[in-house]
């Protein structure tokens, strides 16, 4: 009786299975590690100079706090200012902003002449 030969296997399955196996990477694998510590690095040197984080705070600090920065927007403005608008200038995201606008609200600081515009009182 004849046995017959199964399938055969080619040379890159082979090489396949085997760095599956025994976890050796491959070099997207090597790409990708060493991506995320070029990122790393930067990171590390921006913190170690601490510049811009000094920067931002000194900043903030500047700016007073989040309901000054939002009121002062509208007080300057004119013809009042539209939540875009203060979002634009303040950088605040649209919760933040829309918390702050309640809240000056409810003190009577500002008015709402419209939808979505605001001046102050």
């Amino acid at each position: 009786m004849v046995r017959r030969k199964g399938k055969s296997v080619s040379f890159d399955a082979m090489v396949k299975f085997f760095m599956q196996a025994y976890q050796i990477p491959t070099k997207r694998d090597v790409e990708k590690i060493l991506g995320r510590l070029d990122r790393l690095e930067a990171l590390l040197a921006q913190a170690a100079s601490g510049t811009e984080i000094r920067r931002r705070a000194a900043a903030r600090r500047a700016a007073g706090s989040a309901t000054d920065q939002v009121f002062e927007a509208i007080r300057r403005s004119r013809n009042g200012m539209s939540f875009a608008d203060i979002q634009a200038k303040t950088g605040f995201v649209d919760k933040k902003i829309r918390n702050i606008i309640f809240r000056l609200h409810k003190l009577g600081k500002i008015k709402r002449q419209g939808r979505g515009l605001y001046v102050a009182a």
